[in-house]
């Protein structure tokens, strides 16, 4: 994991709390900070456990200073205020908070139910919103939130509408906590990811039946979003705040 591009120390006395860690952005991302130095706080739902604990793992090989694993349902304030709170217990400080949890689901805007809307709104959305609400109770001067968002925040298909309204709220939430978080210190960014490598991108039924296209250079890998992710959170973008950066291979720009 580590090579000569990634500085081992850039993260060095810094806590870094990682959502949906047991995925691929969220592995990738926590793999990243871990061969930079970091302390590394991973929250996953309980049923991610065995995934999360393996990362977990890798972080302490690559380089991490401590690694904590918290179960926690991002949609729950209680669960986010609790995860926090055991961070803060363990290592006295948080410094960093990224926001990679998501899921998506496909079909078309009438036939979603009200509670699935809701239930996507809430993982997508909503947790990054309990998870910024802490960080900005909790963080010291010098902090930084980065949320991941998605392409379709600006560009979207068809049958993802909870997804991309999700993402662009999560864009938006960005600005609104850059603009409050500046009297006290915290940035907050975001990184919009566009087609990447992972299973979520590979069970997408508009990919599955051809109907989406990605060329082979438009098909990132987790790791370079962790690379974005971690360039935000770091005193490298000192000068950025309430930015999203998009990480697409261009096919923003193609489309």
């Amino acid at each position: 994991m580590v090579d000569a591009e990634i500085r081992q120390d850039r993260f060095r006395d810094k806590v870094v709390v990682v959502t949906g860690a047991a995925g691929g952005i969220g592995a990738a991302t926590a793999r990243r900070f871990a061969a930079e130095g970091a302390t590394l706080v991973l929250v996953d739902l309980p049923a991610a456990a065995e995934k999360r604990d393996a990362v977990m793992r890798a972080c302490t090989t690559d380089g991490a200073v401590g690694v904590l694993g918290l179960d926690c349902d991002v949609s729950r304030d209680d669960d986010v205020a609790a995860a926090m709170k055991a961070a803060m217990a363990r290592f006295g400080h948080v410094d960093v908070v990224v926001n990679v949890a998501g899921y998506m689901a496909f079909k078309p805007i009438q036939d979603f139910s009200g509670d699935e809307w809701r239930r996507l709104m809430d993982v997508n959305f909503m947790g990054a919103v309990y998870f910024t609400q802490e960080a900005l109770r909790m963080m010291r001067p010098g902090g930084a939130i980065v949320n991941v968002s998605s392409i379709h925040a600006f560009q979207t298909t068809a049958r993802v509408a909870p997804y991309a309204a999700a993402k662009a709220a999560l864009t938006s939430l960005t600005r609104s906590t850059a603009i409050e978080g500046k009297a006290l210190g915290i940035r907050a960014n975001a990184v919009a990811p566009g087609a990447i490598d992972t299973p979520m991108f590979w069970t997408s039924p508009n990919i599955a039946s051809g109907e989406e296209k990605v060329p082979d250079n438009m098909l990132g890998q987790p790791e370079n979003i962790a690379a974005v992710v971690a360039f935000l959170a770091s005193s490298d973008a000192a000068f950025m705040t309430g930015s999203t950066v998009t990480a697409d291979g261009g096919r923003l720009s193609a489309l």
